[in-house]
């Protein structure tokens, strides 16, 4: 069925849930996580860099799945399931690495080359080729995920599944996320970006430049090349002042045709913890 015929379908069944409880709609709805699944359409798509466009109707899609999928279970090896959604399948054709007891949820993509630690791939996301989701780290509902990325430890990139309209949490290519740090609320991490440990990234956290003479204040993206660390900052409250969290741009990655070089420099010229 052509993606015009299945978006109208599913767009219906999102304004009035009683035609789930016919298999049109029914089969509509597993056609379209189907084609997620198989990377043949995803939730956002690139329109160049730092622009995106986001695709409604798919997320839709997502929500309407866990309304006509039934709780099974479901092994792996020694692990037992019981849930609504299967595990990703066929992880060798694809040449996906996952490591036990990584978990990689049907209705995800994941790109040929990428390694999944023991961390979590929640259904719509996207993750690039040569990324690495490092153990303990989680990539949530319909985040995408560029290519050679590195996602440490205990990184979490939080699911935005609701609104449908809502951008994703979008981390793009060639990124390095540093240990524990958080990205949630649809925040754009954009090209070779690092993120140091412990940075945590909303909507509304302050992202401020302060390495030029005067501080430039960003929110909900982070710009290319950006060198990121935990920050604090004074503001007043009824009760007197209090320090909250910010996040400060400290620098820029160098230009490089080696990614990886230039990932080293900025960890040593700017001292970031990962």
């Amino acid at each position: 069925m052509p993606d015009p015929d299945l978006r109208q379908l599913i767009e219906a069944a999102y304004q009035d849930r009683k035609l789930l409880e016919q298999a049109t709609y029914q089969d509509a709805v597993r056609s379209v996580i189907a084609k997620l699944d198989a990377g043949e359409v995803r939730v956002a798509s690139p329109r160049g860099p730092g622009d995106w466009e986001t695709h409604a109707w798919l997320k839709q899609a997502v929500l309407l799945y866990f309304g006509i999928s039934p709780m099974a279970t479901s092994d792996a090896g020694p692990l037992h399931f019981y849930d609504k959604i299967p595990i990703k399948g066929e992880l060798d054709k694809a040449k996906v690495r996952v490591v036990p007891p990584g978990t990689v949820r049907y209705g995800s993509f994941i790109e040929p080359g990428a390694i999944v630690m023991p961390g979590y791939v929640n259904i719509g996301a996207y993750v690039g080729a040569g990324t690495m989701v490092d153990t303990w780290a989680t990539v949530g509902s319909c985040a995408q995920i560029g290519k050679r990325c590195h996602l440490s430890g205990g990184v979490g990139i939080g699911g935005v599944l609701e609104p449908p309209g809502a951008q994703p949490v979008i981390v793009e290519d060639d990124c390095f996320i540093g240990s524990r740090a958080i990205v949630v609320e649809g925040v754009l991490v954009e090209r070779e970006a690092v993120i140091g440990a412990g940075v945590a990234l909303t909507a509304s956290t302050p992202i401020v430049d302060v390495s030029g003479s005067e501080p430039k204040e960003y929110r909900g993206r982070v710009p290319s090349r950006s060198v990121v660390i935990p920050g604090m900052r004074p503001k007043r409250f009824p009760a007197g002042e209090y320090m909250v969290p910010v996040a400060l741009i400290i620098g820029k990655r160098k230009e490089s045709t080696d990614q990886k070089t230039s990932l080293n420099d900025a960890l040593r010229d700017f001292g970031v913890a990962v």
